[in-house]
């Protein structure tokens, strides 16, 4: 919680006074499972009128992206009202009114490479909820070595012809949208022969096919992009790339710092609104000294591992960035995550067990947090090297 100074406590005041007047009451139960997640998008249906109006008043004040810009449709908060915001939230127990790819990745990378067209013309939809984005990185071929990408976009004067396909896209089959590399110069080298390119997935030629996985869901798609037409400008001064022609790995690594410590906040959202303590608690297993010291070490970890988070956007916002620690933080998060699911488990028992109580499930899915936005190995060998010196 954020240490209030008086202006603070005036916002503080003025925050708690809308939330009581406009989080309805069903949006109050601390829920952060996949069936209480608002992802918005074209085709998003609600599962209530109370989520529909949440989100609908958290877009009117900006609420959903509280430090962009007005104009690009947040509240315009810095990072110590932020901290207020969410803190209360947390008082209330709120949902999030929405979540999105174009919220923690594909916005940050706008508002930082964008032409002020491309952010009027893309953000506010996206704070808004109206248009839901997949993100198109990996390719069969280019998984930690993303650089290596080879779906290709050939210059046709007036548009991209692009030709290829990407996997592991997160609801693909369900964005309306999505932000994908490009090989746009394959004789340049890898790095520098790639473009970031903003598609409608309801091109002709954009196809997907959802990953069945161990869990049963299927969040994951193939995407296949065959002779598919993209205009190269959706308007005056809206390019369909974000920043240079075959710069496009700038803007990539831009935005994985951003996905990468979205990741890394997982194990922070899991325990949104209650405790490892207080879920053990209830299977009556925190009797047992081994589990209830092992819960009590991970309930500090997550502790200061949710101010070290804090710590890094507030450097973040003073303008000195990430960097390279955000692979510290998506690796740290990981873990905590995982081991936050495996003790649930254990506490649990044998009725953990039980497929329709969320528990495995969530157990499962905890185990992608070590591929996706970078490998546990990868993200090791990224500190190792960049951050310790050590030798290669």
């Amino acid at each position: 919680m954020v240490q209030d100074t008086d202006d603070l406590t005036g916002f503080r005041a003025d925050i708690r006074a809308w939330l009581d007047e406009n989080c309805p009451q069903e949006m109050r139960d601390g829920a952060v499972d996949e069936d209480s997640i608002c992802w918005g998008g074209k085709n998003w249906n609600f599962t209530s009128q109370a989520q529909k109006t949440w989100l609908e008043r958290c877009a009117a004040a900006g609420y959903t992206v509280p430090t962009w810009p007005k104009e690009y449709g947040g509240a315009g908060l810095n990072r110590d009202q932020e901290k207020v915001f969410y803190d209360e939230l947390g008082r209330i127990n709120a949902r999030r009114p929405l979540q999105s790819f174009g919220i923690w990745m594909l916005g940050p990378a706008l508002l930082h490479f964008g032409t002020h067209a491309q952010k009027l013309h893309f953000l506010p939809p996206i704070a808004r909820g109206e248009i839901r984005w997949c993100q198109g990185y990996s390719e069969p071929g280019a998984g930690s070595d993303l650089a290596s990408v080879q779906t290709k976009a050939e210059d046709q004067g007036d548009h991209w012809l692009v030709n290829g396909q990407k996997v592991w896209t997160s609801y693909a089959d369900q964005a309306d949208w999505i932000f994908a590399l490009l090989r746009t110069d394959k004789d340049a080298p890898k790095h520098k022969g790639i473009s970031f390119v903003l598609i409608d997935m309801e091109s002709a030629g954009a196809s997907t096919r959802p990953i069945r996985l161990i869990s049963g869901a299927s969040p994951f798609c193939e995407t296949f992009f065959d002779n598919v037409k993209v205009p190269k400008s959706y308007g005056a001064d809206i390019p369909a790339q974000v920043g240079e022609i075959n710069r496009g790995w700038d803007v990539a690594k831009y935005l994985l710092t951003h996905e990468r410590e979205m990741i890394s906040g997982s194990a922070m959202l899991a325990g949104s609104g209650r405790s490892l303590g207080a879920i053990l608690s209830e299977s009556g297993h925190l009797d047992d000294p081994i589990l209830r010291a092992d819960a009590m070490r991970a309930e500090i970890d997550e502790l200061a591992f949710g101010l070290t988070l804090e710590r890094y956007k507030d450097q973040s916002e003073s303008g000195q960035g990430t960097g390279d620690a955000s692979a510290m933080l998506k690796y740290v998060g990981t873990e905590l995550n995982k081991a936050r699911q495996e003790l649930i488990m254990a506490g649990a028992g044998s009725d953990a067990l039980e497929w329709d109580d969320g528990r495995a499930p969530l157990w499962l899915r905890s185990k992608a947090n070590s591929i996706e936005g970078g490998t546990s190995e990868v993200m090791l060998s990224i500190l190792s090297r960049r951050v310790l010196g050590l030798p290669g």
